[in-house]
């Protein structure tokens, strides 16, 4: 799975209880720009639902015991519903869902990129959000259960915990599968990695916290369609041709673990397959050894501009942690919506009622 201003906000910004972002939003559609004034806080809650961070990592806790592919599902997730159109939720909206303010036909989460990201994650979501009606009807945003389920999962692999900011709304309407913020808004497993810096820079995110991000990879897995042009007929060479970036074993062994992949587009294999269950920096550590599973992966270590990351965060784990929950708290912050601009959902796969 994947996923700079030109330079990262500096520690003492991150760490402030309140702050005024000014943010700029877009697509890669190139839609016009347009500046919002957003305030998030991290005592947002403290008088409507003072547990709520609480009850968010119970419930997502108890679901990453009984499934433990949870947090990666949800780190993709959150992910795939902030990049494209901003942090609001929008993602987790069912198509045919109902009534709403949205498209009830088709919605964000239909879309082709999104179909294969796993229903674990949702259900998580859901049923924070659930336990959170029973404490404090109407008052935490699906947007927020979201990113605190998704930094609490993290932390429960052995990764960082970060600062987040509350007081996200969710969004009014959910895409079509055909809008322009779905699929061109999120990067693909084949892309290259001047692609990719394009793509991350115009959301406004540096080559160094492109690369800090991608180290999410280092839980979760891919189907192997994903990667399939990599071990099969690479490059028209022959049925067992791969691509000579991979280490010949691990390339092996992927093409017999993907033999029946066309019958079953299920099959799926870890992105680090040295520690796929533990949050650390294995997948930087990987690269280099020819053992990044998607094209993008093994793009990090050939671009001059990404492989000094990928050789510092191989290195020194600390800093992987440090730039990612840097990256990650940043990321928590792009195209909220507040106030006015969304709703707070009684459930978080359908909009509310509106008169």
């Amino acid at each position: 799975m994947p996923h700079p201003l030109s330079v990262p906000l500096p520690l003492p910004l991150l760490m402030i209880l309140t702050l005024t972002l000014t943010l700029t939003l877009g697509s890669g559609s190139g839609a016009p720009r347009m500046k919002v004034r957003v305030k998030l806080r991290a005592s947002y809650y403290r008088r409507t639902c003072p547990g709520a961070e609480r009850i968010v990592a119970e419930a997502v806790t108890a679901k990453q015991i009984a499934n433990p592919s949870t947090a990666a599902g949800a780190l993709r997730v959150f992910f795939h519903d902030c990049f494209a159109g901003g942090c609001d939720a929008s993602l987790l909206i069912s198509p045919d869902s109902g009534p709403g303010s949205g498209s009830s036909a088709a919605a964000e989460r239909d879309a082709e990129i999104n179909r294969s990201l796993p229903g674990d994650a949702f259900d998580a979501v859901a049923r924070a959000k659930a336990a959170l009606e029973q404490a404090c009807p109407g008052a935490v945003s699906c947007a927020d259960v979201l990113a605190l389920a998704a930094r609490h999962l993290v932390s429960m692999l052995g990764g960082p915990f970060y600062p987040l900011r509350l007081g996200r709304r969710d969004a009014l309407f959910s895409p079509a599968p055909s809008s322009a913020h779905v699929a061109p808004d999120l990067p693909r497993t084949n892309m290259t990695a001047p692609q990719l810096i394009a793509l991350f820079a115009s959301k406004g995110f540096t080559v160094q916290e492109m690369v800090a991000l991608a180290g999410a990879h280092t839980v979760g897995f891919s189907h192997c369609k994903e990667f399939a042009g990599r071990i099969y007929n690479f490059e028209n060479r022959g049925p067992n041709a791969f691509d000579p970036a991979l280490n010949p074993r691990f390339a092996q062994g992927l093409q017999r673990a993907c033999a029946s992949y066309l019958k079953d587009p299920t099959i799926s294999t870890f992105n680090d397959v040295m520690t796929p269950g533990k949050f650390d920096n294995l997948y930087f550590q990987n690269l280099p050894r020819g053992l990044g599973l998607l094209a993008s992966d093994a793009a990090l270590f050939v671009d001059t501009r990404t492989r000094p990351f990928v050789e510092r965060y191989a290195a020194n784990q600390t800093a992987f942690f440090e730039d990612f929950a840097l990256a990650m708290e940043k990321l928590s912050a792009y195209g909220v919506k507040t106030g006015r601009d969304g709703e707070v959902r009684r459930r978080c796969d359908a909009f509310n009622d509106h008169p």
